[in-house]
């Protein structure tokens, strides 16, 4: 349902996609939006490095003519929480990763016990990480499509090594706000480690009985949020 003119909001959306996806991968939540009256755009990352795939998402920002609301999804929250300042009005993470300064994405990831059915994960030759097909049905995002599965492990993005192993700056969710979406059915991330990072910035949080990969899935829900957060940073009319 679409909103009337005065009521939909204003201010820009910026979209970042975790590991082993793309920005299609915001496809769903990106048309719901859309029919929301809300502009968005996904940030296409490399998952070469950490430092590319900030300064990836820095030039999409610089792109919007104001500051936007910034939205994770998994690894992508260590990207959206080291972005430039001044482009940022709250940050979103999506069954996301928040590693605190001098942290690295691998050490929140690791924090807790896994999952059984989560993949193992090592790296090739080249030092990248793939996930294996199966485990997009098993632990990624088991409440989609089998069709859904299908797409996802035809177009995986592999993530570098160096992307979960180098540690953060201060983050940016201590000085802006921030929202969290907690999957409780989560395989990849347990929902415990995603409530230890949620309390400890302080974010307005809120719990779901979605997988690893809602924003597939349980699109619906991502973009209720998402229209939440930007109606408490009177990003709205």
């Amino acid at each position: 349902m679409s909103t009337d003119d005065t009521t939909a909001p204003t201010a820009p959306v910026v979209l970042a996609h975790g590991a082993w996806a793309d920005g299609s991968s915001w496809s769903r939540v990106i048309g719901l939006l859309r029919d929301r009256g809300v502009r968005a755009r996904a940030a296409p990352l490399p998952l070469t490095s950490l430092d590319d795939d900030v300064a990836a998402l820095d030039r999409l920002l610089d792109r919007v003519a104001e500051p936007a609301l910034v939205v994770g999804h998994a690894y992508a929250g260590a990207v959206i929480g080291s972005a430039r300042p001044d482009k940022v009005s709250g940050l979103l993470y999506v069954a996301a990763l928040a590693p605190d300064e001098g942290e690295t994405v691998a050490d929140v990831f690791y924090r807790g016990e896994p999952h059984p059915d989560a993949p193992e994960l090592t790296p090739d030759a080249a030092g990248l990480v793939w996930l294996p097909d199966m485990a997009f049905a098993d632990a990624f995002a088991q409440n989609a499509t089998p069709e859904d599965h299908t797409w996802l492990a035809s177009v995986q993005r592999p993530i570098a090594v160096g992307c979960i192993t180098t540690p953060v700056g201060a983050p940016l969710w201590r000085t802006r706000p921030s929202w969290y979406f907690v999957a409780e059915q989560d395989r990849m991330i347990p929902p415990g480690t995603q409530r230890f990072m949620a309390e400890r910035m302080h974010a307005s949080i809120r719990s779901m009985n979605t997988d690893h990969a809602p924003l597939i899935s349980a699109a619906g829900l991502v973009t209720d949020v998402i229209m939440d957060a930007l109606q408490q940073t009177a990003l709205v009319h």
